[in-house]
């Protein structure tokens, strides 16, 4: 494997080999930006262009971009996370932040198919159920609408499965079930039973449907061989000095007070701050892997706790040639919901043509389960499935194999954020509540846009603005906050 590392500005690699060398004991700082992901890049833009320049990015990867994580795989460069840019721009209107970042450092994306170029399958092998699925685009579409109605009438939130079951759109077989996973569980990663009715319609609504806002349906995946994390990579190198960032730096304490931030690395090096910003994402604050002191009070674990971290796997296979679908997309039912059921080709005309790469991705606790289990036995799986899929083809070995174990990684914990039926609007205000000087941000803590990059984005610029404010006046307001999450009525036994 090639390390990525490779693949930086030159600029930035002497910032990584500066930092892994040489770190002081000790530091003081204006601001301390944890995580340079999206949210974190943004933020250091932010102060800069606020004239605020004390303060260092800490980043545990050797280079920024966060989950925007690539790899070298059969001679290509490949998108591990975040790999679409979802939702773009029609007309005048709004435009997604992230579709102007890489018109802007021309980042090579192509329009992705997913509705109109699929091939499906079960395990039969090639069986027309499209009819099926575009029953499941409109069973989807419903969803939302009902879900805006709810809102209209101010009523309680409720699963997504109960939005489905209220619109009469109920799966009950192999075909409708994959197509519902195709419209659902492949965006949320999670299942309709552990999503949020309202949360994941405004979730699509704020990013697709110009009529609420969104940007527009498009969908572009990025194909450019620099990466795609080359967007904020790029973004970070007109404004970032090397004195500014500070790689393979792991955050393992957060000691904080009203008077500032002190943040304690596995290396022992200690940093002060007047401020901080964590842009940490939702899974690392859910398993304790950074250390809080005081601890964090209750209503601010409450949120994270009650919040989901999803992981979304991508599992690439190469082959010495294809014998695989022409269209972009496939969808294979399994009897058992979500096994190994979408899948897309690389090597397509609009792609790597001629590569032989071929991927599946799954979600949610199969993305778990797949995580568990030795890579032998996953591509044995794959494999089992694609003979289903293509009962009449001698299927070779692949010669390459590969996938990113997101849920495992103790500076991911999963791929990102979704809203769950019990969460609230409250709990998000108080996931996104600073304690003291301690600031919070990322995907997670956007109420339009969880899930999503241009979420980071949003909250990366919007938090950092507030603590200009601060900064500016000598003080620190308190971002809003419930301490008590109550319900509309009392429970009655």
């Amino acid at each position: 494997m090639r390390s990525s590392t490779l693949l930086l500005p030159a600029f930035i690699l002497r910032f990584a080999c500066a930092y892994a060398t040489t770190v002081p004991t000790t530091h003081k700082h204006k601001v301390l930006i944890l995580g340079g992901g999206v949210a974190g890049v943004v933020a250091a833009r932010t102060l800069h262009q606020n004239d605020i320049n004390d303060f260092v990015i800490i980043e545990a990867q050797g280079e920024l971009g966060g989950r925007m994580k690539s790899h070298v795989f059969a001679g290509k460069t490949i998108e591990l996370g975040a790999n679409w840019i979802q939702g773009t721009q029609s007309g005048d209107g709004p435009a997604n932040p992230i579709f102007e970042l890489a018109k802007k450092h021309k980042v090579q994306t192509h329009f992705n198919d997913w509705f109109d170029s699929v091939t499906t399958y079960d395990q039969t092998g090639a069986v027309d159920f499209l009819d099926v699925f575009d029953d499941s685009v409109d069973n989807y579409s419903d969803l939302t609408v009902l879900a805006g109605a709810r809102v209209a009438k101010k009523l309680v939130d409720t699963t997504a499965r109960t939005g489905y079951a209220l619109g009469r759109a109920k799966a009950e077989d192999a075909h409708s079930s994959a197509s519902e996973y195709y419209q659902f569980d492949w965006e949320y990663a999670q299942t309709p039973e552990q999503s949020s009715l309202i949360a994941s319609s405004w979730g699509n609504n704020f990013t697709y449907d110009t009529d609420e806002g969104g940007f527009s349906d498009d969908n572009q995946m990025s194909i450019d061989q620099r990466g795609f994390k080359t967007l904020i990579q790029q973004e970070a190198g007109e404004f970032l000095k090397q004195e500014q960032v500070m790689f393979n730096a792991t955050v393992k304490l957060i000691s904080y007070t009203n008077n500032g931030v002190n943040v304690t690395l596995a290396n022992g090096t200690s940093i002060f701050a007047d401020y901080a910003l964590c842009t940490f994402s939702l899974g690392v604050l859910q398993h304790d892997d950074v250390k809080f002191e005081p601890v964090l009070p209750d209503y601010k674990e409450e949120a994270i706790q009650s919040m989901t971290m999803a992981t979304y796997t991508k599992i690439f296979l190469q082959f010495p040639e294809k014998f695989w679908f022409d269209t972009e997309m496939a969808l294979y039912a399994d009897p058992v919901r979500g096994r190994y059921p979408v899948w897309q080709s690389l090597d397509h005309e609009n792609f790597f043509p001629g590569s032989g790469i071929v991927f599946v991705t799954v979600t949610g606790d199969f993305s778990e389960r797949v995580e568990a289990l030795p890579d032998l036995q996953v591509k044995k799986e794959v494999i089992g499935v694609l003979h289903s899929m293509f009962p009449n083809v001698t299927i070779p070995e692949p010669t390459d194999f590969f996938f990113q174990r997101w849920h495992a990684d103790p500076l991911f914990r999963g791929s990102y954020s979704n809203w769950p039926p019990s969460f609230t609007t409250p709990h998000l205000d108080n996931l996104r509540a600073n304690v003291g000087r301690l600031y919070f941000a990322g995907e997670a803590t956007s109420i339009k846009y969880f899930g999503f990059l241009h979420g980071a984005y949003f909250e990366g610029l919007e938090v950092t603005q507030a603590m200009v404010k601060c900064i500016r006046g000598g003080g620190c307001a308190q971002l809003r906050r419930v301490d008590e999450v109550k319900t509309a009525y009392p429970y009655v036994v």
